[in-house]
């Protein structure tokens, strides 16, 4: 099976969706949006073929277990789109962009901008010019088809609606005030704009339907169709050069730390990989990482906390790769369990 992308997987929410979830409330905390993380990134969406397509076996300890017979599967994510257009995705806006997005007019409308400045890298006086003081609008998001010459942005089309759990006794429907990790619980919940949609990338099909997303049991309705939009295969497939964006966070490094760069074992060492040598990186405050495993459990195991560069983030080499993402050495991705690669680790377009 290829490492390309041939499939858009279009997940359109039934109601709300899991924004994680703070802690279980005390008297002395009763608001607070701890551990914010949407939209579900590419690990989440593997959940999904895992529920659909693993086999029943067993264990070495004789326990019953389901293994997922997918060792080729790739995802990239996350995206969004309007559901009337899922081919023209929208992707982190490249934090070299410059943009202002417009004043509020209608409260249902999805606010849109425009990029006023384009910064780039000048070898020679080593920074990013033209130099720009003032405010610009972050984490905003650009449709594919406007990657080559990028004009409009949009805000993310999503809002948070945090409300209280209450933990119920097992036989009475009243709250369990005895137990000492609370009896509230905060969901940060999220509301998508009812005419958009959440997109993600994929080299295996999955089958239409409805599933369980992301958690506390939301309901969506996934769908999948082939990758029709030339830009997008263009770009998937287009060397990225020595001026590149990240559109997924990237985790590079060891199984342990974390890095801006690929690093590549030498003994106890880790060094930046040659490609990446002297690169130049315009990038901001990175990303908790982390994703469950699995297990024959109650409780799926967690993968190793880690923390990403973020979506966005500009790197400029001296060289340059001269392949695209997919035929990346996977050597610069970690692994644990799986390679990072397989969730879409640090995909990335030309500029």
């Amino acid at each position: 099976m290829s490492d390309q992308f041939a499939h858009l997987i279009i997940i359109q929410p039934l109601g709300f969706l899991y924004g994680s979830a703070g802690p279980f409330l005390s008297p002395d905390n009763l608001v607070g949006r701890s551990g914010n993380s949407f939209p579900p990134s590419a690990a989440t969406l593997s959940g999904l073929y895992a529920a659909q397509q693993s086999q029943p076996g067993t264990n070495k300890r004789g326990e019953a277990t389901h293994n997922l017979n997918l060792p080729d599967l790739f995802l990239a994510g996350p995206f969004w789109a309007y559901t009337d257009n899922p081919q023209n995705f929208y992707v982190p806006t490249p934090f070299n962009y410059l943009a202002e997005i417009n004043p509020p007019e209608d409260g249902e409308a999805i606010r849109q901008g425009k990029i006023t400045e384009k910064l780039t890298w000048n070898r020679q006086s080593q920074q990013w010019q033209p130099l720009k003081v003032g405010k610009f609008d972050t984490k905003t998001w650009l449709p594919i088809n406007q990657w080559e010459k990028a004009e409009t942005v949009s805000e993310a089309p999503w809002q948070y609606l945090p409300h209280l759990h209450p933990r119920l006794e097992v036989e009475q429907r009243r709250v369990d005030t005895s137990l000492a990790r609370g009896s509230l619980f905060l969901e940060n919940s999220i509301q998508m704009h009812p005419d958009t949609c959440l997109v993600y990338l994929a080299n295996t099909p999955i089958d239409n339907g409805w599933y369980r997303f992301g958690g506390e049991g939301h309901l969506v309705e996934v769908k999948c169709e082939q990758i029709t939009n030339e830009t997008i295969l263009r770009l998937l497939n287009k060397p990225v050069g020595d001026n590149f964006a990240l559109i997924t966070p990237a985790v590079w490094g060891s199984n342990r730390l974390s890095y801006r760069f690929p690093a590549i074992g030498q003994g106890t060492d880790w060094k930046t990989a040659a490609e990446w040598e002297k690169a130049q990186v315009f990038t901001e405050r990175p990303l908790p990482f982390r994703y469950r495993l699995g297990g024959t459990g109650q409780t799926k195991r967690l993968a190793r906390g880690r923390y990403a560069v973020p979506p966005g983030t500009v790197y400029v080499l001296e060289k340059g790769i001269s392949q695209p993402w997919f035929q990346w050495d996977k050597s610069w991705f970690p692994c644990e369990g799986y390679s990072y690669k397989r969730w879409g680790c640090g995909l990335a377009l030309p500029l």
